[in-house]
């Protein structure tokens, strides 16, 4: 018999994940930008579901590749440069290169959340606001 409200392993390194149960797990707001949970966790690369519950402003991570998958809501993205900002919906991927500044700038319909694949593994505190003033890692996300 195949057990059905199995989310994850307990290692973080491998299993089915129900990705429709782990969305309806977030809460409709948060004191950060954004909410994620680890599904697999390893040097090599990390896949994570996150949440953003407001407009995210330039930043860039030094550590990793990003590549999101839209699972639900639509907003606005840029990557380099604030003139090529383009719309997002589901079904869409977006991939931000390791030190490529990026935004979410505008987000149209809620709720937001995303499909990560990090590689290699994206650390908690590696974020870097372009401007220092718009925040810090602990006000960028914080663990579901």
């Amino acid at each position: 018999m195949i057990e059905e409200d199995h989310l994850m392993t307990l290692n973080r390194t491998g299993g089915r994940f129900d990705l429709n149960k782990i969305v309806e797990a977030f809460p409709e707001t948060a004191d950060t930008m954004l909410l994620d949970t680890y599904l697999t966790d390893k040097p090599e690369a990390s896949i994570r579901v996150f949440r953003i519950y407001r407009d995210v402003p330039p930043h860039y991570h030094t550590q990793c590749d990003e590549v999101l998958h839209v699972l639900s809501g639509e907003g606005t993205f840029w990557i380099d440069d604030p003139a090529d900002e383009a719309p997002f919906a589901p079904g869409h991927l977006l991939v931000f290169p390791r030190r490529a500044v990026h935004a979410l700038p505008r987000i149209l319909r809620n709720p937001v959340i995303f499909l990560a694949i990090d590689t290699p593994r994206r650390a908690p505190d590696d974020v870097i606001f372009v401007n220092s003033a718009d925040g810090t890692p602990t006000s960028f996300i914080a663990s579901l």
